[in-house]
């Protein structure tokens, strides 16, 4: 892979807990781990630095718990260890194909994983190891898009690529509405003014601030990832 093809040197993907359930309606699907592990580690040989955040959805949704009467940050913190789970998923899967992985979580667990260090983290990248960062900031009340905004700019990644079921950003959801507008490019701005759900206002503004572009795209498209790092395929990009 010539290096002047690639776009985007170090990024961040950030990944829906839901996107690793397939077609169930909770849990872990094997087949998608690993399917999803391929697309990782064509682009972590075309030599480019990658870190992960994977959401915690598909095992528990800790907003959903609290609207039925659960504490907040309980919830939260439960909604936490779900990220551990669906990392460490992922690590084995992205080992079994020989990439070198790392899993850094922000709430302590040495038994199974390391530590959230910053600087441990760049230097793992440096070596071409990807980077998965886990238990989202490590405090309640934020989401894991938010924590995927924060360690992209902690580690001063290039670009933010948001892995979805959809090719882009739409002014509604093109699953159930025919009619709804796909963008191909918006501000900060307009994500936040139309409402777009892209990520959350908390991710988008830390994003804006640190001037870190993100790049919306469907993970479920063969190759899509790797085109997407080249400036090819489809997708929205905010910036």
């Amino acid at each position: 892979m010539n290096q002047e093809n690639i776009r985007y040197k170090r990024v961040m993907l950030k990944i829906s807990g839901e996107a690793l359930m397939g077609a169930g309606e909770y849990g872990l699907e094997p087949e998608i781990v690993s399917r999803l592990a391929q697309e990782i580690k064509s682009v972590a040989d075309m030599g480019v630095e990658l870190c992960l955040v994977i959401g915690g959805g598909n095992i528990f949704r800790g907003v959903s718990a609290s609207a039925k009467g659960m504490d907040r940050a309980t919830a939260d913190y439960m909604g936490m260890l779900a990220t551990v789970m669906n990392a460490l998923a992922m690590q084995n899967a992205l080992e079994d194909i020989g990439v070198q992985t790392r899993v850094q979580s922000a709430i302590p667990m040495a038994s199974i994983c390391e530590p959230y260090i910053r600087r441990r983290a760049i230097s793992h990248m440096k070596k071409n190891r990807v980077v998965i960062f886990t238990a989202g900031t490590g405090n309640p009340f934020f989401t894991t898009d938010t924590a995927a905004a924060l360690r992209a700019s902690e580690m001063q990644c290039h670009a933010i690529l948001k892995a979805t079921k959809v090719d882009g950003v739409y002014s509604a959801d093109p699953n159930k509405d025919k009619d709804a507008k796909r963008y191909d490019r918006l501000s900060y701005h307009d994500v936040l003014s139309m409402d777009l759900q892209v990520m959350d206002a908390s991710a988008i503004s830390l994003a804006r601030q640190s001037s870190i572009p993100i790049l919306v795209f469907s993970i479920f498209n063969n190759g899509a990832f790797a085109d997407v790092i080249q400036g090819k395929g489809t997708y929205t990009i905010v910036d």
